[in-house]
């Protein structure tokens, strides 16, 4: 994996002082630790940084075709590069091993319909000197990020981070009202939005032309997931998810550095090491985090998957103290980013990186496959939406949601008030109203009234209803895994694991997301995925013979810290420095009134505010790292200040030492 950067004046080739570029690739010098590569000529300059996994020695970035007149500066991995390259071989000289290469020969051959060639995770530029054009591309599910913005004299300025991107602008940008509203909404800023009013993302499975002299126009889609299940024909599709997951992660071994994988106890991860097991002759390395509480701990299951396989595991545990990590995850991420399950991922991605450079992890299988309890819920709810008129159910169920008690440490069977509020709701509402973060009456709760009215009516499900008008479909579970695609996947789970392993150097390669799985898995009956309140029904059963049923079987849990408890009855001195924060009384968004109420509250055991507490630490944290401009983010430092309860285990007959 690796960091890319640049500069193009749209309006013709005034000097570009290389130190501009040359600082921001700089400031994302973790994500590619092996080096750094320029190109620089007038109206131009690109920036690399690599981290070698294929081809150590013929890889330097940018790269160029045989005359100089192609260039590109790329993040990523193309696995079918020898497919491509075997194509193109007729016409064009490969003076490389690399798969970078075949993206500069691509643009000659096949122009703007290169990313559709492409099988693989990816995010690139591609300067095309002959027709004055720069290429913008991000590969279909978002797997790797991409920046953009450009500026009132005519520049655009792109990069893989958003620090790297304001590095190059002139001043850092005003905070943009919408994408906060967003995050406390969501946890974190959906696509295309930054935090920074005119600093954007490209969107996943999208592409953008830009030409010297004209106008700059909007992304577009080259690639868009359908998920139109097909009538349930009886057919046992078992051997054929297998085969595909079987080929997806032999495609993913590519490599000439060390090569492992996450296991982190739950059913995907777990069945992609019996695959790769399947395959290498030496033992898989595999590693885990946990925590000390049985309840939130998930190692015992990822010791019987290693166990089974003799993989190289090796774990650790997070106490309480990790928590002080807050603002090492704040400049890690860079962008306000409200999932705790962040902090395991950044320790875990940094015991893999001690021992390899790639690995491979479960990330996808939910979405695709149907394994969020969320969606029963949702299907059962937009059953009985179907059932009740409009009028009739909003007057049942809104004053329900209105009176019935928030009963945040009753058991589960008693928490009803975000059902109700939910069946009050159409279904894109109700369905946000079953993922937010933090339901509309606890942002109103802790942001100011200017705040609130300075957003002019804007609302952040309006996210959601854009995605489901494209969705093209009616099914209830289809529509909730679309919007889970478009939204929750790339903008939640993918950056949680992009920067924190990016963060170390680490390279994740997730075989559940290869795009052709992704497709045919988008065609598969409900059945197949949904039954009788039994989430991933075909991969737990296609795993059977692979992954012990203790495993498969179990109710999920995911990977997520025990906030509640630690906040309770812990943490005091940071949670006074929150309340206390003079950047969050500075952005006149965060009303200190409802901040100490809800701390106090959570304190006393009346509420669990957890989730709310962490977004603001997170995002005070966020508002302490944006105008410090600090020029990069320091691995060895981020470990240095990465705290952990020492424990680890080894499968029988392996050696503790080593994951590869």
């Amino acid at each position: 994996m690796c960091g890319i950067a640049g500069i193009l004046d749209l309006r013709g080739r005034r000097a570009i002082d290389p130190r501009r570029v040359e600082r921001m690739t700089a400031s994302i010098a973790h994500r590619g630790p092996d080096g750094a590569g320029f190109h620089h000529e007038p109206g131009l300059s690109l920036g690399h940084r690599r981290l070698a996994i294929v081809d150590l020695a013929g890889g330097a970035q940018p790269m160029a075709n045989e005359d100089g007149e192609v260039l590109t500066t790329y993040n990523g991995e193309i696995y079918n590069h020898e497919a491509l390259r075997r194509e193109l071989a007729g016409g064009h000289g490969f003076a490389t091993r690399c798969d970078t290469e075949v993206l500069v020969h691509g643009w000659e051959e096949w122009g703007e319909a290169l990313p559709t060639r492409l099988r693989g995770m990816f995010a690139f530029a591609v300067w095309d000197r002959r027709r004055e054009t720069l290429f913008l591309a991000r590969d279909r599910v978002g797997e790797r990020p991409l920046y953009y913005a450009v500026t009132p004299d005519g520049l655009l300025v792109f990069a893989s981070e958003l620090r790297a991107v304001v590095l190059g602008l002139e001043a850092t940008p005003e905070l943009d009202r919408r994408a906060v509203a967003d995050y406390f909404a969501y946890g974190y800023v959906p696509d295309p939005k930054s935090i920074f009013q005119g600093i954007a993302k490209l969107e996943p499975g999208h592409c953008l032309t830009l030409r010297r002299g004209a106008a700059a126009p909007a992304p577009r889609a080259y690639w868009d997931i359908r998920f139109d299940p097909r009538p349930d024909d009886g057919a046992d599709r078992r051997e054929e998810l297998l085969s595909r997951l079987e080929e997806s992660v032999e495609l993913r071994r590519m490599s000439d550095v060390p090569l492992g994988s996450f296991l982190s106890g739950g059913v995907d991860s777990s069945g992609i090491v019996a695959l790769m097991a399947g395959r290498s002759e030496a033992p898989v390395g595999t590693c885990s985090i946990g925590f000390d509480e049985p309840a939130a701990d998930e190692r015992p299951y990822a010791r019987m998957v290693a166990e089974r396989y003799g993989t190289d595991h090796v774990e650790r545990s997070v106490s309480p103290d990790s928590c002080s990590m807050i603002e090492t995850l704040a400049e890690a991420y860079g962008e306000p980013f409200a999932d705790s399950s962040a902090l395991p991922t950044f320790l875990v991605s940094r015991l893999a990186r001690e021992r390899v450079t790639v690995a491979m992890s479960g990330d996808g299988g939910d979405e695709l496959f149907g394994g969020y309890r969320r969606y029963w819920f949702f299907m059962m709810q937009e059953r009985l939406r179907g059932r009740l008129p409009d009028g009739l159910r909003r007057a049942l169920f809104g004053p329900l949601a209105r009176h019935y008690p928030k009963l945040d440490w009753a058991p589960q069977w008693l928490r009803g008030k975000s059902t109700f509020e939910s069946l009050a709701r159409d279904s894109v509402s109700g369905y946000f109203r079953g993922i937010t973060v933090l339901p509309e009456r606890e942002r109103r709760r802790l942001l100011t009234r200017e705040f609130q009215e300075s957003l002019d009516g804007y609302r952040p499900e309006s996210v959601l209803a854009g995605h489901a008008e494209r969705a093209g479909t009616e099914d209830p579970l289809a529509l909730a895994q679309y919007l889970d695609f478009k939204t929750w996947l790339p903008g939640r789970m993918l950056v949680k694991v992009d920067r924190a392993s990016m963060a170390h150097g680490l390279e994740v390669r997730p075989p559940l997301l290869d795009h052709e799985l992704a497709e045919w898995a988008g065609t598969l009956p409900t059945a197949d995925k949904l039954r009788e309140r039994e989430g991933k029904y075909l991969v737990k059963r296609a795993f059977e013979p692979l992954v012990p049923a203790e495993l498969l079987y179990r109710r999920k849990q995911g990977f997520s810290m025990p906030l509640a408890r630690w906040m309770q009855h812990g943490l005091d001195d940071r949670l006074a420095q929150l309340a206390a924060s003079d950047a969050l009384a500075d952005t006149g968004m965060i009303d200190a009134d409802g901040l100490a109420a809800v701390i106090r509250e959570h304190k006393a055991g009346t509420r669990d505010h957890s989730q709310a507490i962490w977004s603001l630490l997170m995002f005070d944290g966020f508002l302490k790292q944006a105008w410090q401009g600090e020029a990069a983010v320091d691995p060895a430092r981020l470990a240095e200040q990465a705290r952990w309860t020492e424990g680890a285990h080894s499968a029988p007959g392996r050696a503790r030492a080593g994951l590869a």
